[in-house]
């Protein structure tokens, strides 16, 4: 065993037991189910806005994107950032604050599954019950996502079984999860969301000064590409630069449209439902905006430059199976083992980041909206929370049957949970939140249509299916909802009422 295998064990070591250290420091705060899900409503804004991100971008920002990039992809790559970014920011725009109100003002809700119950008066909790069904099944599918790149990490650092890795990465995201909740999620994420933004920062500019500067770089890129194009580096990669030279309108709005998932991503909405005070997002949106911007221009550098970069410096070529550890792979390169280490966690904490989020709102969902609204009604907060975490186990456990594949592909997992949140929770939370005649029935409907029209485009391929799904789900709930709203002419007057004393609200209220 060498010395630099040592260096990035004891780097990996120290990262993952800080992880589960602050799972067990934070176990103590968790007195009741708000604090568990929700943090108490006392996150600072801060820990607010960077674990937002990091939860939001998981292991394919530095995994997924990375390898879209190094395929040839940079467009694809490119406007996905561009729509990402356009939806991050209008998300804290638009949602952040009129949801921190609502939430409150409805019941003070600490899911999304309770908030959609209180805000439209659903008594027989139908809508409660089909929107845990869809959080639970595309939170399954994201969560394995963070599984596969957790697996594919220790694989490319350490050469361990993909299998192996798939176990050790499931096992310390359940630790820290099932001991910490909310705060422990946030805090870890808080972490993660530094480590990210240093590694692809600090990543993209030796990769820059390595090969001579922007201009010297990129025109080393260029011609790259001429030569995959013209078969030089095989037949794999060939044929994934010449798909990016016919990428057209349909792709283009294919990549854009990725930022309406924001509007319906349970785990980043939360962040909004649980911090400290509506004053504090302003300060929040601000931090977030800047980190995305910046960590999206570090990975579209790092992808794109890694295609010369390891071919100059190590003559390797990866292969389209193996793109995705393009950014593990340059960094064990350019750096001493130990700060490799430590920066290679930065790809673990993507992953941890999102998968630890998504399992909390998964289980939250069922033990707040499943077991304590329909099951049983009367159960403890005690026994709330411990539902919660078994909820957790067996959810991860699904997840990483999903992932048992080596092929997987991190980018494809992510865009297919991330078109079922956002065609479905996308357009009812928006209704919800700014239009008053909106209905249960109309936001069942809504749910339902989206959910169908993602799943059956995701399966079609050819002609408009080629449109990513989130567009047309997206637009088939909002139409559902609408119609199925006016339809229902007898709308319930407390809820009116209640709306109306929530538009009023200011900013002191809550």
């Amino acid at each position: 065993m060498s010395s630099d295998f040592i260096a990035k064990i004891i780097a990996f070591v120290l990262y993952l037991g800080f992880m589960v250290f602050l799972g067990l420091r934070y176990a103590k705060k968790n007195n009741s189910s708000s604090d568990f899900f929700l943090g108490g409503r006392k996150v600072g804004p801060w820990m607010t806005a960077l674990s937002a991100e990091a939860s939001d971008m998981s292991g394919w920002l530095l995994m997924g994107l990375p390898g879209l990039a190094y395929l040839g992809g940079m467009k694809e790559a490119a406007w996905t950032a561009i729509g990402l970014i356009a939806g991050t920011y209008l998300n804290w725009l638009i949602v952040a604050k009129p949801l921190r109100k609502c939430t409150v003002a409805f019941g003070d809700s600490i899911t999304i599954p309770e908030f959609l119950t209180n805000r439209f008066k659903d008594k027989s909790r139908i809508l409660s019950a089909i929107s845990v069904i869809l959080i639970v099944f595309f939170f399954t599918i994201y969560t394995a996502s963070g599984f596969v790149a957790c697996a594919k990490l220790f694989q490319s650092v350490f050469g361990l079984d993909y299998h192996t890795g798939l176990i050790i990465g499931m096992v310390v995201i359940l630790a820290y999860t099932i001991l910490g909740g909310y705060l422990a999620v946030c805090a870890t994420d808080f972490i993660q969301g530094s480590l990210m933004f240093i590694a692809l920062i600090i990543t993209g500019i030796v990769m820059l000064v390595t090969l001579g500067g922007p201009a010297e770089a990129f025109a080393k890129v260029s011609e790259f590409g001429t030569r995959a194009i013209n078969g030089n580096f095989g037949e794999a990669m060939q044929t994934k630069f010449l798909a990016n030279q016919n990428y057209g309108i349909t792709s283009i709005i294919s990549a854009l449209v990725w930022g309406l998932g924001y509007f319906g991503m349970p785990h980043i909405l939360v962040r909004f439902m649980g911090i400290r005070s509506t004053k504090d997002i302003k300060l929040s949106r601000r931090i977030a905006t800047v980190w995305v911007v910046i960590a999206f221009i570090a990975t579209l550098i790092v992808g794109s430059l890694g295609t010369v970069y390891l071919k100059n410096i190590k003559d390797v070529i990866l292969s389209p199976a193996a793109a995705e550890t393009i950014f593990s792979e340059s960094m064990q390169i350019m750096f001493p083992a130990f700060i490799a280490g430590i920066f290679l966690c930065a790809i673990l904490a993507a992953a941890m980041s999102t998968a630890d989020s998504q399992l909390l709102v998964a289980s939250s969902a069922f033990s707040q909206d499943v077991f304590k609204g329909i099951i049983k009604k009367d159960a403890s907060e005690k026994t709330v929370l411990n539902v919660s975490r078994i909820t957790v186990f067996i959810i991860a456990a699904i997840a990483c049957v999903l992932s048992v594949d080596p092929e997987s592909s991190i980018f494809s997992l992510v865009s297919y949970a991330w078109a079922g949140f956002g065609a479905t929770f996308g357009p009812i939370i928006l209704l919800a939140l700014f239009w008053r005649g909106t209905t249960r029935n109309g936001a069942i409907a809504g749910l339902i249509s989206g959910g169908i029209t993602v799943v059956t485009w995701h399966n079609l391929k050819g002609g408009i299916f080629n449109i990513y799904e989130i567009l047309p789900g997206f637009i088939v709930c909002l139409i559902f909802t609408v119609v199925f709203s006016l339809l229902q002419k007898n709308k319930d007057p407390e809820m009116l009422a209640e709306f109306d004393a929530y538009k009023k609200m200011s900013d002191a209220d809550c």
